[in-house]
């Protein structure tokens, strides 16, 4: 401790930057309130461990690409009674990733959807959960890249590992013979071990015309319907109720 210099220089060769953020306020705690080294050393010790949570949930919700703003601590339960609240916070706390659960969030445009599936997200970063989040376009853009390149059977590898795998607006449009048949060989790798959280503007019940045929249809949504919570949200586009012209503004 008589050479603060020197001991930075070791933090930093070390890459302990959780403990050297916060040598200097820890070691004048140390001396005004005379600690002992076990003490200090415990303190620093923690710094270090957050310092390292912190960063590894940054490197999770960035390679998940969420958005930083739409938490569960973000959204307004107010705007709209008909969501579920007490649904939502519980499947906040992640036990239907642990279970392989599936998650609906149907309703029309604007009522939430999209920051609810961004919310339960984030909360499964928080747990150290690997994220996968795309938008129904996105994902089998990815996919046809992927072909492109050779690489289409690793990516479908990597998208069936991940802990949860988000897809937003599912059944935007129709799929033809070969995204079907990649997105079932995802849904049926995940099948009862990982889960999926889907949001649509379309009814469930319309889900399958989007396949180019009924066995495939059935056998896609027999596998997400088992076990899902279907949340149905109602009401009128947030974005519509806020804007000028609807508020008279």
């Amino acid at each position: 401790m008589s050479n603060p210099a020197e001991l930075k220089s070791l933090l930093k060769a070390l890459k302990l930057s959780g403990i050297l953020d916060h040598l200097d306020v820890r070691l004048m705690e140390a001396q005004n309130n005379e600690l002992s080294f076990s003490e200090l050393l415990t303190m620093t010790l923690t710094d270090e461990m957050e310092a390292r949570r912190n960063r590894k949930l940054q490197r999770l919700i960035t390679r998940a690409h969420l958005d930083p703003g739409k938490t569960l601590e973000s959204f307004d339960f107010s705007f709209n009674p008909s969501t579920n609240a007490v649904l939502i916070r519980e499947l906040a706390r992640c036990q239907f990733i642990e279970r392989a659960e599936n998650v609906f969030l149907l309703g029309p445009t604007g009522t939430g959807k999209t920051h609810l599936a961004h919310a339960l997200s984030h909360m499964a970063c928080r747990q150290h959960l690997v994220v996968d989040f795309y938008s129904f376009h996105s994902l089998f853009m990815a996919l046809s890249r992927a072909d492109l390149a050779g690489t289409v059977d690793r990516l479908i590898g990597a998208l069936i590992k991940s802990d949860l795998l988000v897809v937003d607006d599912f059944a935007f449009k129709k799929m033809d013979q070969k995204t079907a048949e990649w997105f079932y060989a995802i849904v049926d790798g995940r099948y009862a071990l990982r889960s999926v959280i889907l949001t649509s503007n379309r009814a469930l019940s319309d889900w399958a015309g989007i396949f180019p045929d009924k066995v495939m249809a059935n056998a896609v949504m027999d596998r997400l319907a088992h076990n899902a919570h279907q949340i149905v949200i109602k009401g009128e586009s947030f974005r519509k109720k806020k804007s000028p012209q609807h508020t008279g503004a």
